[in-house]
C-alpha cells in the first residue's frame, strides 16, 4: 500500500510523515530535553526554578533565555503543568464536571490533551484520547502545528468506535473551538473542561504522557516524523495490549476496555431477547 493511501486510511497528513524538522541549536535542543523531561518530573516548576535546575546540569543560562524556549515548546511558566494549548477569550468556556465523580465503567469518560515530543532536531506534537476506566488509549494524532485539526481528527476517529458520557479536556483553544465542541454536541456527549491550572483535573492522561516518555521518546532518540510516527505506534500498541497496571489488578487497558465492553454487549442482547 503507498505512503499516500496509508496516509489517508491512518487521518494523517502527509507532511507530517515526512516532517523534517527545522534545526535549532544542538545546545538549545538539548536545553529544550532537559526542560521537557525536568516538566514531567516537576510540572510546577517555572522559569526561575527551571533555569537554576538548569545552571546545576552546569549549562550557562539566563531566565531570558528559558523564558524563549518554554514559550517555544508551549509551557507556561505561571502554570503547574504544560500550557501548548492556550484558551481563547471568543470561546465558550464549559464547567469541569468531575469532582467527586466515582469512575465505575468504561466510556463514562473520555479525556484529551496535547504534549510536546522532543526530537533529535527538533519537535512536534501528539494528541491522544484516552478512556479513563480502562486507561484504553483510543485514538491520537501527531503534528508539527498546534491547529485545532490534528486534535478534531484524533476525537473523530474515537467517536467512530464509540462514545464517552464525559469528554473532559483544558481549556485550550483547540478543544474550546466551535468545530471541536460542535463534534462532541453533535455526538450528544457532555463536555468537561479543566479548572485553569489544574494538571490533576486530568491525571490519566498526564500519566500516560509520563509513562510514553520515559518508557520510549526520552530512550530513542527519533530523528524525524516518520520514525517518530512508527515509534508512538508501537508503543501505544504495546501500552494498550501488552503493558499491565497496577491500578487494574494488572490487567491491560485492552483487556479492560473491550472485556466490559463484550460484557455490557451481552447483557444488551439477553435485554432485547
Amino acid at each position: 500500500m503507498s505512503i499516500s493511501k496509508q496516509c489517508e486510511l491512518l487521518g494523517l497528513n502527509r507532511s507530517v510523515y515526512y516532517y523534517e524538522p527545522k534545526p535549532e541549536s544542538k545546545e538549545n535542543l538539548e536545553i529544550m530535553r532537559q526542560i521537557d523531561e525536568q516538566y514531567m518530573k516537576t510540572p510546577f516548576y517555572g522559569v526561575r526554578r527551571m533555569c537554576n535546575y538548569l545552571r546545576s546540569l552546569n549549562y550557562k543560562i539566563n531566565e531570558k533565555r528559558v523564558r524563549r524556549l518554554m514559550r517555544l515548546m508551549g509551557l507556561e511558566a505561571i502554570y503547574p503543568k504544560p500550557h501548548l494549548s492556550k484558551p481563547d477569550k471568543e470561546h465558550k468556556i464549559y464547567p469541569y464536571l468531575l469532582r467527586n465523580v466515582e469512575i465505575t465503567h468504561i466510556d463514562q469518560v473520555w479525556s484529551s490533551d496535547i504534549t510536546y515530543i522532543p526530537l533529535l532536531n527538533g519537535f512536534m506534537y501528539l494528541v491522544a484520547v484516552i478512556d479513563w476506566y480502562s486507561r484504553y488509549v483510543l485514538s491520537w494524532r501527531l503534528s508539527n502545528t498546534l491547529e485545532e485539526s490534528f486534535c478534531i481528527s484524533a476525537l473523530e476517529d474515537a467517536l467512530s468506535r464509540s462514545k464517552p458520557e464525559i469528554f473532559n479536556t483544558d481549556q485550550g483553544s483547540q478543544f474550546t473551538s466551535n468545530k471541536h465542541t460542535g463534534v462532541l454536541e453533535k455526538s450528544e456527549v457532555l463536555i468537561s473542561m479543566d479548572s485553569r491550572g489544574r494538571a490533576l483535573d486530568n491525571i490519566y492522561i498526564e500519566r500516560f504522557w509520563w509513562s510514553l516518555k520515559f518508557e520510549d521518546i526520552y530512550l530513542q532518540s527519533y530523528t524525524d516524523g516518520k520514525t517518530l510516527y512508527k515509534g508512538i505506534e508501537s508503543y501505544i500498541a504495546y501500552y494498550n495490549n501488552e503493558r499491565p497496571h497496577q491500578s487494574l489488578e494488572y490487567r491491560t487497558p485492552a483487556e479492560v476496555y473491550f472485556e466490559r465492553l463484550n460484557s455490557d454487549y451481552s447483557h444488551r442482547l439477553t435485554a432485547v431477547v
